[in-house]
């Protein structure tokens, strides 16, 4: 479905993002993990159209997107949540649900879009006509998720949803997560816990220095030495 190919990145000189390729199978969810400072945020932005590749490709379905603009890529069917929600603080739940539903094609089946956010994720219903600044964060992130679902895409792009919410809310958005790739979206899912991100994920890359360092099933990944010396401190052979 999606593939990327020897994609580089640079912020003016410095290399943000060197030689990744990746590939997200249709109705898959593929994870990628990886310390503070590794790229993990750049490489998406890059996948959803926001960082311009110095080198390299992004292919969706055959179609390169690499020279496309940000909004072609929505075109393409790819949805992004970025850190951080980036709600409209002062436009109400419903409005910034339905910002996600520019697209002609989104825009037809609003109504149904709109119903299906509501039923995945309840809270969001009782706060239609609320102000989104006065939602609570872990509410924010919801409507977050549910702005990129409006657009009904075929990749979903998420950016650290569990960052800066509480445990039994970050449990919560993990079954939604699951759930809306059950219904059939691929989910690229970019994440600090990387336990629950390797709990749900089909397959899943480690990012390190701008660079991927493993690959592999979630459990084998998990065992990585790579892995256990990036989050737990632990060198091999020690």
């Amino acid at each position: 479905m999606l593939e990327v190919r020897d994609l580089r990145v640079e912020y003016g000189a410095a290399p943000a993002l060197c030689d990744v390729s990746l590939a997200i199978p249709e109705r898959r969810l593929v994870c990628i993990v990886g310390p503070n400072g590794a790229g993990k945020t750049t490489l998406i932005n890059a996948i959803a159209g926001l960082h311009r590749a110095k080198s390299g490709r992004i292919v969706m379905d055959a179609t390169d997107l690499t020279s496309l603009a940000p909004h072609r890529y929505c075109n393409a069917g790819i949805a992004i949540v970025p850190e951080g929600r980036r709600l409209f603080a002062r436009m109400t739940v419903r409005e910034n649900l339905e910002i996600g539903s520019y697209t002609p094609a989104a825009r037809k089946d609003r109504d149904r879009s709109l119903d299906y956010v509501c039923t995945l994720f309840p809270a969001v219903r009782e706060k239609l006509d609320a102000v989104a600044g006065s939602l609570s964060g872990g509410q924010q992130q919801m409507v977050a998720i549910g702005r990129a679902l409006m657009a009904r895409p075929r990749l979903l792009l998420l950016d650290e949803p569990s960052l800066g919410l509480s445990p039994l809310i970050v449990q919560a958005m993990f079954r939604a997560i699951r759930e809306v790739n059950a219904a059939g979206t691929a989910v690229l899912l970019v994440e600090q816990n990387v336990g629950l991100a390797l709990e749900i994920a089909d397959f899943a890359y480690l990012l390190e220095e701008g660079m991927i360092v493993a690959e592999g099933a979630p459990d084998v990944l998990f065992n990585n030495p790579d892995l256990r010396r990036a989050y737990l401190g632990v060198v091999p052979g020690h």
